[in-house]
């Protein structure tokens, strides 16, 4: 609401101004010369009172800013008597910030997409009847039928039918998914030729869809911090433009000199190039699939020097799969597989939908499972028929008082499983090197990335020999959360980035200066503490950011400079003599386009060679 009312009052005051404008005119040419001049006087000094109220309001919070210029300029030309002049300068500020509201929509356009394609309704099938209800109405395990065309209004398995889904509003990506029974798909996306019967996963409120609008309005409401990099810059210029403005005056006598020095010293492309800058920088990256929440993330990722990374669906595929079954003495490797896969199944880790998607393949019918209970990093601690199941890391069992002599070391990843105390088997996994991660940490090297850890909660054994493939000398391997967050603190030189998937990447995606969440989908609370939400399950994307951050920041800092360096031209220009006030005034609207229009090449296309290489 406070946007909306922000938006039409720029454009209100700016309308206004026209107004006085035009109704000056029109008593200057009527002869009532000495009433246009109070009137526009009067005016012009009611908007510098105003952004006095605003500058005092901001030093108060601690944030210098250069509104001092704009209101020095208009006393100035006010008190030497070129009011059409002050006139002029209040035209441009008036102006200037509506056509930041113009440009910063024109920027949120990606931003705002997924938002306005929230699906509303839900056709949900009772008693072989079809009735339509409220999105939040749906609950889980509800039938929801999907016609061809429709947004698939909640995150759901098809129980029913074959299509092919349109998922570019979610992932970027423009070729439609073929969808058959049993494949799960997101709200948000678009369903083909063919209609759908889906069983609901997730409530809306807990969708996949509802996860990223939110992210979305986080990022769209940021206010970009960025702007305190402009600020300061402000106090330098500041000093400048009345150094110039006083020597002008000194030199020559004149006090309009001042005056017409301030004029071209107002500080609208301070004010503008950089917000603009990094709203478009942030709608580029969510065109691509890269949700920032932020302006200060980007300046943070821009700034980079060492990167880590989880390896379980990060460096390596999404998917794990079951490598060998290790049965204690005694036991079956089938019951060991059963075990594991129902304690299991209620868990979101990468082992556990292995394991239970392994059970399914055999055949195996999983057991009735009481209290289980997850500690990340660890595993679940369970009961079935009374006995107390444990199964996960190493460490798990030998903190419940199982010997760890019992425990087989294992050169793979593994979820061992313990039973009212004794040791009962373990289930190893096999994993695959994503085919672009070895490119990916290439391209983040060349970025300006000087220092590249894998931070990972798996076998050490496991993890080194990826580490090996994707060209990443340091490993911490069979980490808690706990030692991710120790590892990333410690983490020079700075700042840090961290990129993760897993409920078990929270803390240190948190707790790194950016923390980029792979994939969204599954995980989230990885993608409520970062910084940084990857659409795709994609690595490319965390290189992707980091391009951009690069190129929002140098565009916005371009865009700062070249509005600076034009300024300083003028104001000299006009210390001699040369550029009268009111001409000032105009060639200031000038260098405000100029920096906008370079601002906004934050949002335009770099090419192959550049971004999703």
């Amino acid at each position: 609401m406070n946007k909306i009312l922000s938006f039409f009052k720029h454009y209100t005051i700016f309308a206004v101004t026209i107004a006085v404008a035009v109704t000056a005119s029109l008593l200057y040419l009527f002869g009532f010369i000495s009433i246009a001049k109070w009137f526009v006087t009067g005016y012009s000094l009611i908007v510098a009172l105003k952004m006095f109220i605003e500058m005092v309001d901001e030093l108060r919070h601690g944030a210098w800013g250069v509104d001092i210029l704009a209101i020095a300029a208009i006393l100035a030309t006010n008190a030497v008597g070129e009011y059409w002049a002050a006139l002029v300068i209040v035209l441009m500020l008036t102006g200037g910030e509506a056509l930041e509201d113009f440009a910063s929509k024109r920027a949120q356009a990606e931003l705002t997409a997924l938002m306005e394609r929230a699906p509303k309704l839900a056709h949900i099938v009772k008693n072989k009847k079809t009735v339509d209800v409220a999105i939040d109405e749906v609950v889980i395990g509800d039938t929801v039928l999907v016609l061809p065309g429709e947004v698939i209004p909640i995150d759901g398995i098809i129980i029913d039918g074959s299509s092919l889904v349109d998922e570019s509003s979610l992932t970027g990506e423009s070729e439609p998914v073929e969808k058959n029974e049993d494949a799960e798909v997101s709200s948000g996306t678009v369903n083909g030729e063919s209609p759908l019967t889906l069983r609901t996963l997730h409530a809306a409120k807990d969708s996949q869809y509802a996860q990223i609008v939110e992210l979305v309005k986080a990022a769209s409401d940021s206010r970009a911090p960025f702007v305190r990099l402009a600020d300061r810059y402000a106090v330098p210029f500041t000093i400048i433009s009345f150094v110039i403005a006083g020597i002008a005056w000194y030199v020559s006598g004149e006090a309009i000199r001042f005056a017409e020095v301030l004029v071209v010293a107002t500080p609208c492309p301070l004010l503008l190039g950089a917000p603009i800058a990094m709203i478009s920088g942030m709608s580029r990256a969510a065109k691509h699939g890269i949700i920032v929440k932020s302006g200060a993330v980007l300046e943070q990722l821009s700034r980079v020097k060492s990167a880590a990374f989880d390896k379980t669906g990060t460096l390596t595929e999404n998917q794990l799969k079951v490598a060998e079954i290790i049965p204690a003495k005694g036991v079956k490797a089938v019951d060991v597989l059963r075990l594991a896969a129902s304690v299991e199944q209620f868990s979101v880790h990468m082992t556990a939908k292995a394991m239970v998607e392994e059970a399914m393949k055999q055949g195996i019918t999983l057991l009735a499972i009481n209290n289980p209970e997850e500690t990340p990093g660890k595993g679940i601690v369970a009961f079935h028929n009374n006995k107390k199941v444990l199964a996960g890391r190493r460490n798990l069992l030998s903190d419940e008082g199982i010997v760890e002599s019992d425990i087989p070391h294992t050169s793979h990843t593994a979820t061992h499983l313990a039973v009212d105390g004794t040791y009962y088997g373990a289930v190893t996994f096999s994993d695959t090197v994503r085919s672009n991660s070895k490119s990916v940490l290439t391209r983040l090297k060349s970025l300006g990335i000087t220092r590249l850890v894998m931070v990972t909660g798996d076998n050490k054994g496991t993890a080194e020999k990826v580490a090996y493939e994707v060209g990443i000398d340091e490993v911490h391997a069979e980490c808690l959360p706990k030692d991710k967050v120790k590892i990333i603190q410690e983490l020079s030189p700075s700042p840090t980035m961290m990129t993760g998937d897993g409920v078990n990447d929270a803390p240190v995606l948190a707790v790194s200066d950016v923390g980029i969440a792979m994939g969204a989908r599954g995980a989230t609370a990885a993608s409520e503490s970062a910084d940084v939400v990857i659409l795709l399950d994609d690595i490319s994307k965390a290189a992707d950011a980091v391009f951009i951050a690069q190129r929002t920041i140098h565009v916005a800092l371009q865009s700062i400079l070249i509005g600076i360096a034009i300024s300083v031209i003028l104001m000299l220009i006009a210390a001699t003599g040369l550029i009268p006030a009111v001409v000032g005034a105009g060639l200031q609207e000038v260098v405000d386009v100029v920096v906008i229009i370079n601002a906004l090449r934050a949002h335009g296309s770099w090419g192959k060679e550049d971004i999703l290489a």
